[in-house]
């Protein structure tokens, strides 16, 4: 899958007015995650992705590190989405899904299950929930 193409897939699942607005809503999103999973998932399911969207996953990882990820729950999850993107917690998990969602297409899913594995289960729920749920 192609920047282009992922980004207007968020755009739409999402109902978002921009490609600016998707742009956002993906590094929101991805660069929650990449704060949360062990560090060479994040970089595993960032290799699988464009790369420039990748790169949100990259981004707040501490390079040559090997850590396990921060420890947060859903609530922190979510309000980490909504601070990055500007949006109230509702429409940020909204986002969240709905990137998350597009994440699991463009991998086909090889990733995203072990990346869901990783994380404890009340934000497992959001990264499986889709942009319907």
């Amino acid at each position: 899958m192609q920047h282009d193409e992922f980004i207007g897939l968020v755009q739409n699942r999402a109902r978002l007015s921009s490609r600016g607005d998707a742009e956002r809503a993906c590094r929101a999103t991805l660069e929650t995650l990449g704060e949360r999973v062990p560090e060479g998932l994040a970089d595993n399911l960032a290799a699988q992705l464009p790369h420039e969207i990748g790169e949100h996953l990259r981004r707040t990882e501490i390079y040559g590190g090997t850590g396990p990820g921060e420890r947060f729950d859903r609530a922190d999850f979510v309000e980490r989405i909504a601070l990055r993107a500007g949006v109230d917690e509702p429409q940020a998990a909204y986002l969240g899904r709905a990137v998350l969602e597009v994440v699991n297409e463009a991998t086909q899913g090889s990733i995203t299950t072990k990346v869901a594995g990783s994380l404890p289960p009340d934000i497992r729920a959001l990264v499986t929930a889709g942009s319907s749920g």
